[in-house]
């Protein structure tokens, strides 16, 4: 699920190879980090600490021999000459990461960020250098990377405290559910996923999965309206999401309940008597993947037992009648609506 071009990333390290930021002589922290020939190439033989929620990205991290943490915690403050950041696109949450970053650099340090043109990059620079005050920034790539001057003391510590929690935990939806900025329909509920939701069968029985399970929306929906599930699995490859998902499924189930922080197109185990969906088509780095979606569907049917049953729901655009035909015995559309179409598939074959 890594990105094939990522212009934000090697941006990002721009002042550093033209040689108008320097390197520190201790470690390095990069927020929302990502793996890739440019990291690889600047960083060789530095100490850099990762920090990355996103699974497919944990693990490139670590295979490249880097140390990952899913969140760097408060023994980390203060300890890095250097900071690199790639903000999200969701304002609150890259807002809040700034702060953080604030809190993690070293006096004299620097911080580093880097946004291409479409996802906020101007209005982050702005944020950013109301937050620390701007050292300078350069444009390349479709991108802005911009920096710190040295931190010693300079910035807004009232703002700082403010946008530090931004994109902390808050209840939506009438208090039913908890959420968190940046995480994917944050503050509300997504209307495919209410399409796929409205039409589960109240027959469903045995074993469940959610493939792509947010923040839990359609987990707790399937064990709302289908009773006779006994057992459910939640994947999920954003840790943040996952967490919520602990939160907002921990009412006593009559279900058993296992919370899997994995990405699902590597894999996921068998046995599953009906598996819902509502897959991404896009990676955290705003890549758009609809390949992303034909394999969750592919690696569905494998998981499946003979006769399962997969409710997948996605833009009625998306290319995927092709990888359920090939995969499924049987498939037909149970529903559409506003541009979204719901899709049944049971699998067939010999298991």
């Amino acid at each position: 699920m890594a990105a094939r071009d990522d212009a934000p990333l090697q941006t990002l390290f721009l002042p550093l190879s033209q040689g108008l930021l320097r390197w520190p002589e201790g470690p390095v922290a990069f927020l929302r980090a990502r793996d890739g020939w440019p990291l690889r190439e600047q960083a060789q033989g530095r100490e850099v600490v990762c920090e990355q929620s996103f699974a497919p990205f944990a693990k490139a991290l670590e295979s490249a021999g880097l140390e990952v943490s899913a969140e760097l915690g408060a023994d980390h403050a203060g300890r890095f000459g250097l900071v690199l950041v790639l903000p999200p696109r969701q304002r609150d949450e890259a807002r809040a990461l700034f702060a953080r970053a604030l809190q993690l650099v070293a006096p004299g340090g620097t911080i580093v960020a880097c946004q291409h043109n479409d996802e906020g990059a101007r209005s982050g620079e702005g944020d950013f250098k109301q937050l620390t005050g701007l050292g300078g920034s350069l444009t390349k790539n479709h991108c802005r990377v911009y920096w710190s001057a040295p931190a010693q003391g300079q910035h807004d510590v009232e703002l700082a405290s403010r946008w530090a929690s931004l994109d902390a935990p808050r209840r939506i939806l009438g208090g039913r559910f908890t959420s968190r900025p940046g995480v994917f329909a944050w503050d509300r509920t997504d209307p495919a996923s209410v399409l796929l939701a409205e039409n589960l069968p109240a027959d469903l029985t045995g074993r469940a999965a959610d493939l792509g399970a947010g923040y839990g929306y359609l987990s707790r929906e399937l064990l709302e309206r289908c009773p006779k599930i006994t057992a459910l699995d939640l994947y999920e490859a954003e840790g943040r999401a996952l967490d919520l998902a602990r939160v907002n499924l921990a009412e006593p189930p009559r279900a058993l309940l296992q919370f899997l922080w994995q990405d699902v197109t590597a894999g996921i185990e068998p046995g599953y008597d009906v598996i819902i969906s509502n897959p991404p088509f896009h990676t955290p780095s705003r890549e758009n993947r609809p390949d992303i979606g034909q394999r969750f569907i592919a690696v569905a049917a494998q998981a499946l037992k003979r006769g399962g049953r997969l409710f997948v729901v996605a833009n009625r655009h998306l290319p995927y009648e092709n990888v359920l035909n090939d995969s499924f015995g049987t498939v037909r559309v149970l529903a559409e609506r506003d541009g979204f179409k719901l899709i049944e598939a049971v699998r067939g074959g010999s298991r």
